[in-house]
C-alpha cells in the first residue's frame, strides 16, 4: 500500500452560530467566530489517497486526475465564498471545519473510487494552528 497527496488551498467566510440559542450562548460558545457580520480563513486542503501502483502506469492514481476532482468538485464551489450562504453542500450545516471536512470526504471519496484508488484522509488546515484530520 501506498499513499499520495494532493493539496490546494482556498479562502472562505463563515459564522458559527446556532440559531437555537440566545446571542449571549452563541457569543460564550464560538467567540468572535459568531461574528454577525462572517469571519474568513485561508484554508490549506490535503487529500491523502492510497492504494496499489498500477504497473502500467507506476500510479496509485494520476494526480492530474485527482487535481481535476478536487478543482472541479470541491474548490470551484468553496473558494470565495460564504460557506453558510453560497455552498450547495453545506446548507443547513455547521459550517465548522469538522463538518466541512467530513462533507468534502462524501463528495471526494466515490469519484476516487471510480480510479482504482482509495481515499485515506482528508486534511483541513483552517489556520497555522488549527486543523482536522478525517478518515471517513
Amino acid at each position: 500500500m501506498i499513499y499520495i497527496e494532493r493539496k490546494e488551498r482556498f479562502s472562505a467566510a463563515h459564522q458559527l452560530y446556532n440559531p437555537n440559542w440566545s446571542e449571549e450562548k452563541n457569543r460564550s460558545v464560538f467567540g468572535k467566530c459568531a461574528n454577525k457580520n462572517f469571519h474568513g480563513h485561508n484554508y490549506t486542503l490535503t487529500v491523502t489517497v492510497k492504494g496499489e501502483i498500477n504497473p502500467d502506469t507506476g500510479f496509485v492514481m494520476n494526480l492530474v486526475d485527482l487535481k481535476n476532482l478536487i478543482q472541479e468538485l470541491v474548490i470551484s464551489k468553496l473558494d470565495h465564498s460564504n460557506l453558510n450562504h453560497d455552498v450547495d453542500f453545506m446548507q443547513g450545516k455547521f459550517s465548522s471545519t469538522e463538518v466541512l471536512a467530513i462533507e468534502i470526504w462524501n463528495i471526494l471519496e466515490p469519484e476516487i473510487d471510480k480510479h482504482g484508488a482509495r481515499l485515506h484522509k482528508i486534511r483541513l488546515d483552517e489556520t497555522l494552528n488549527n486543523a482536522v484530520e478525517y478518515f471517513g
